[in-house]
């Protein structure tokens, strides 16, 4: 076995044990915390097109299974990245509110590319949420087969919010 996956193994087992010694004190909160340690889903969202039935869908998928949220917000090349939708930042303090650990990770560019970029990039991500597969594709230069066989290598699953008025 390569030292690697052993030492990723004993810090499971540590991170075990850790959690255990909490909930035993009556620190449930705390070994939940560590527990959920390095599980992460990814929220990704494309400046404008921000719908509120993924937003909803994504926080409670993290809190259902005990994950943290990666927020990769992704705007057009010239756009300032760092300004946040009034959505979002509403969204953000309701996922303060709920105790969901959160990243957000600004973007600028194709949104399915920066997708496969950051799922590659982080391992510890156990799926994608987005909005609608047409989104994906709208604002890429690259629509030749290269990003549709990068697409086919994404490192996760992916899940998609659909309206179904839209369907």
């Amino acid at each position: 076995m390569e030292a690697t996956k052993l030492n990723k193994i004993m810090k499971s087992v540590e991170d075990a044990l850790a959690a255990v010694t909490f909930a035993e004190e009556g620190e449930a909160a705390t070994a939940r915390s560590i527990m959920k340690d390095g599980r992460r889903v990814l929220l990704a969202l494309k400046e404008g097109r921000i719908d509120v039935r993924t937003l909803r869908y994504a926080l409670n998928t993290s809190k259902r299974i005990g994950a943290d949220l990666d927020i990769l917000y992704v705007t057009s090349p010239g756009s300032d990245a760092r300004t946040i939708n009034p959505l979002l930042s509403n969204y953000v303090s309701e996922l303060e509110g709920e105790n969901i650990g959160y990243r957000m990770i600004p973007r600028t560019g194709c949104l399915k590319q920066q997708i496969i970029d950051y799922t590659n990039s982080e391992k510890e991500i156990l799926f994608a949420v987005i909005e609608s597969p047409k989104s994906l594709d709208e604002d890429c230069n690259k629509r030749d087969k290269t990003l549709s066989e990068l697409w086919q290598q994404l490192k996760c699953p992916l899940v998609v919010v659909m309206d179904e008025a839209r369907a």
